[in-house]
């Protein structure tokens, strides 16, 4: 099986490939087509815009699609920024800019308020449509200030409370081990599996 992964996030491909590990599929990325359209992400849910980008590069490539939308639910913030995680501090922003807005929003905030969830969903497509849709889940807290060096997004706010470290202090292997990405992709490796053998 060719799986092209539908994003052109080099840090969300870094991150999945190393995920996907060990699966009997070659993976093919923006590297392989540096055309690969641009998907735009009006879905009203993660699962709606997971799907629309498997589905769309599906179809352009002709191939199996694998796509991801992850959102950060801040429960002070209302669930916010939830679905528009990745554009939070507005157009065109960096990961930096949404960190610093975050922060700012809970500034006055203890940590018993400042509860969050990151919630990603990994949707799966072929040519003609047919999809496949997990989710993976894990809480934590958003912290006072920026830690780390690794890690991409939220990851240097977000605190998995097991370890009181970021995701950006832990490093890629344990990240990987916890994260609400790595737990999708755990279900979705068994849904590859699956297919490979039907």
């Amino acid at each position: 099986m060719e799986l092209v992964l539908a994003t052109k996030n080099r840090d969300k491909i870094k991150e999945i490939r190393h995920l996907l590990r060990g699966l009997k599929v070659k993976i093919l990325s923006i590297e392989d087509y540096p055309d690969l359209p641009e998907v735009h992400e009006d879905g009203e849910t993660l699962r709606d815009n997971a799907i629309k980008k498997a589905v769309t590069i599906a179809a352009y490539t002709g191939k199996w699609a694998l796509a991801d939308d992850t959102g950060l639910a801040v429960a002070a913030l209302a669930g916010a920024p939830g679905v528009y995680s990745a554009r939070f501090a507005g157009p065109g922003c960096k990961y930096i800019d949404n960190n610093k807005k975050l922060l700012r929003l809970l500034a006055d905030l203890p940590k018993s308020k400042r509860q969050a969830q990151f919630t990603c969903v990994i949707a799966l497509a072929d040519p003609r449509e047919k999809v496949h849709s997990v989710t993976g889940v894990i809480n934590g807290y958003i912290g006072t200030e920026l830690k780390g060096q690794h890690g991409f997004g939220y990851d240097p706010v977000f605190v998995v409370p097991e370890y009181g470290k970021t995701f950006a202090q832990l490093g890629l292997k344990t990240k990987n081990k916890i994260s609400h990405r790595g737990r999708a992709l755990e279900k979705m490796k068994k849904v590859i599996q699956k297919l490979l053998v039907d």
